[in-house]
């Protein structure tokens, strides 16, 4: 038998073996009921016409459910000492997205993210931010993937991790300095007088963020999906007090919108108060303690960005343009 036609004979296995699992599994899974009816009736169309050259793969993105976060958390944990931190966080979603949707996550092998531990070999990207990344982007549309991925990761370098420590404690859980593998280990590493990368508290903090990348992974999908609520948003301008001189800015940063009030004296910037932000804590703070004197300095907005800043710088900048506008200066 030649390779091409075991080719044939493996796909139409696979198209009947996969069954109700893979073609009607669909409906195990609540979605929008316009989603719902498009994907069954796909789906339907691929099982009636699937032959043993032609298996039908649905449109991106693929289809969405609802995901047990404690599940993946827990999921996420126990996969990392199986195959490494990318490996857990793939693994963990795709285990549900499998049982509760099927195909076509159930062509899909876990073993493919291996290869991402360890910062993919040279400390780059963190693993499990890369296994995200991938699922996320299995599940949404390029502009939903990258707004929910940049929310990722401005939780991964604002938060404390590891959350889940089911095992081993960590009696000092750090903030990364960076999204990659290298700064995050670093970081605790020194933190916890780790000097060797197989120390047992190593693999349980690694393991913890795997976890908890992988929940904060579920739970912005199934925000996005409409499965939970959106936690309460930043109210610092909504409470805030305003004189008849001062206003509210808001620009965008690299972890997310910026706000300030901005107090102004007839033409002139008399102070910049910076309300909210989620940029990361030690990367921005050189924007955060010169860009508002320096526009103050010049009472100008045309002012230089903080070297290693630059988003954070820029977020600023805009977010008092905004402010000013309201006063109608233009700066």
């Amino acid at each position: 038998m030649s390779n091409f036609e075991s080719r044939r004979r493996f796909l139409k296995q696979t198209a009947l073996s996969l069954g109700g699992l893979t073609f009607l599994g669909l409906a195990g899974c609540s979605q929008p009921a316009s989603s719902t009816a498009a994907s069954s009736a796909a789906f339907s169309e691929a099982a009636a016409s699937a032959t043993a050259a032609d298996v039908t793969i649905p449109a991106h993105p693929y289809p969405d459910c609802e995901f047990d976060l404690d599940r993946v958390e827990q999921l996420g944990y126990e996969s990392f000492y199986q195959n490494g931190c990318c490996f857990a966080v793939a693994n963990a979603l795709l285990t549900e997205l499998k049982e509760k949707v099927g195909f076509p996550y159930t062509a899909i092998p876990a073993e493919m993210f291996v290869n991402g531990k360890t910062g993919y070999g040279v400390g780059s990207l963190c693993g499990s931010l890369g296994g995200a990344a991938a699922i996320i982007g299995l599940m949404c549309s390029p502009d939903d993937a990258s707004a929910i991925t940049k929310e990722l990761y401005s939780w991964y370098t604002s938060t404390n991790l590891p959350i889940y420590q089911p095992e081993i404690k960590a009696e000092t859980p750090t903030v990364a300095k960076s999204v990659n593998c290298s700064d995050s280990v670093t970081v605790f590493m020194d933190a916890a007088g780790i000097s060797e990368m197989s120390d047992p508290k190593r693999l349980a903090r690694c393991g913890g963020v795997s976890a908890d990348v992988a929940k904060k992974t579920a739970e912005l999908l199934n925000i996005h999906f409409g499965y939970m609520e959106a936690p309460a948003e930043n109210t610092a301008a909504s409470e805030t007090t305003l004189a008849d001189n001062e206003y509210i800015g808001e620009g965008e940063g690299f972890g997310g919108p910026i706000q300030v009030k901005v107090t102004v004296d007839g033409d002139k910037i008399s102070k910049i108060e910076v309300l909210s932000h989620s940029e990361t804590s030690g990367v921005s703070d050189p924007a955060f303690q010169t860009i508002p004197d320096a526009i103050i300095k010049a009472q100008s907005t045309d002012v230089e960005l903080a070297s290693g800043a630059s988003f954070s710088s820029q977020g600023i900048i805009d977010a008092v343009k905004d402010a000013l506008s309201q006063a109608g200066l233009n700066l």
